[in-house]
């Protein structure tokens, strides 16, 4: 395999180029063939959405066939219609690959028992997401393995009043590894560069971005909880380009599931990864040392930050974009602070 490379946030090199990984612009018809993405493939293809009702306070989104709404003939008429509409090709999926039906009915309901039973995150500040309209949410990376990412997709999905989906940008690495490429596609995630960003805040979607990427991610256990760079400020870039709010995201727990102790540099070269982690399980105990620990998660949204009110040449302000990105980096390591002040353990 190739060397993993990562393309920068603010890299426009993707703009009417054509490099970079692909996506794929597909949506399937009643007849289950490809249609084409439209005139410029600007706009993203219809996705039914399924409908949603306002949460309690500390109570998940009650999604059709995943709690005890309706008998139990009910739930297996509609599991036998989602499986028609697979086999016949009657589901749609987005110029990005975004599948709404199956990413609802299928992915999230695997997904939850981990963010609800094993990792029992709590979520704080949900409120600060937007209803409706375009919002850049971002976020520390960490874990070794990017699971945090999956569990905030999780904590917006099933937490917030209006039920959005959170559209994740990824590294490449993602899109060129297999299966874990299709899944990443089908769950909304897109490549992480300013073109693909722009075109799902301008469509009104949730975006989220971790901009420490590897430095974050693969980072030694000794310094967990430390934010890295946030790189040149290409997502405050971003955001001032569509007038969305930004809003600071904490994780807290995720550092704790790999403590990674040390780095196989070698043979992460030899397999094209940025890094290949060693922890106190992996790779000793094989494959079982690959299940991450059980800790105590704790998801934190801060205050938006609007955007908004600058003008359209702020975007190309260097001191701007710099003081913004400070501003964001600042407040997502003051909240992290905070939560870990506040956690009882690291497991309970």
């Amino acid at each position: 395999m190739a060397d993993a490379k990562v393309i920068p946030f603010d890299d426009d090199r993707s703009r009417g180029s054509g490099t970079g990984a692909q996506r794929p612009g597909r949506r399937r018809g009643a007849s289950g063939r490809r249609a084409g993405s439209g005139s410029g493939g600007g706009e993203l293809g219809e996705v039914q959405r399924l409908p949603a009702r306002g949460p309690e306070p500390d109570e998940p989104v009650e999604r059709p066939g995943s709690g005890a709404s309706g008998g139990l003939e009910q739930r297996v008429a509609a599991g036998l219609a989602f499986l028609r509409r697979r086999l016949t090709g009657e589901y749609e999926v987005d110029d990005f690959g975004y599948d709404a039906e199956l990413t609802d009915q299928v992915l999230m309901s695997l997904l939850r028992p981990v963010y609800e039973k094993y990792f029992r995150v709590d979520v704080k500040g949900i409120e600060n997401i937007p209803d409706k309209g375009g919002a850049l949410i971002v976020a520390n990376h960490s874990g070794t393995l990017p699971l945090d990412g999956l569990m905030m997709q999780v904590a917006v999905h099933d937490r917030h009043p209006a039920g959005r989906h959170l559209r994740l940008l990824a590294a490449d690495l993602v899109f060129v590894l297999p299966v874990v490429n299709e899944l990443a596609r089908k769950l909304g995630h897109t490549l992480a560069c300013a073109e693909d960003a722009e075109r799902l805040l301008e469509q009104g979607e949730l975006v989220g971005v971790m901009p420490e990427g590897f430095k974050g991610i693969g980072k030694p256990f000794g310094e967990r909880y430390k934010l890295q760079r946030f790189g040149r400020g290409g997502f405050v870039s971003t955001a001032l380009r569509q007038g969305v709010p930004i809003v600071p995201c904490s994780i807290v727990g995720a550092e704790e599931i790999y403590p990674m102790i040390g780095n196989a540099k070698t043979l992460a070269r030899l397999l094209g990864f940025p890094y290949f982690p060693l922890t106190p399980t992996f790779p000793w105990l094989g494959p079982l040392g690959a299940v991450p620990l059980p800790t105590k998660w704790a998801i934190q949204f801060g205050e938006p930050i609007p955007t908004d009110g600058y003008p359209p040449e702020a975007a190309e302000d260097p001191m701007l974009m710099f003081n913004l990105t400070d501003q964001v980096r600042e407040q997502i390591q003051h909240t992290l602070y905070k939560l870990l002040v506040q956690r009882r353990s690291v497991f309970f």
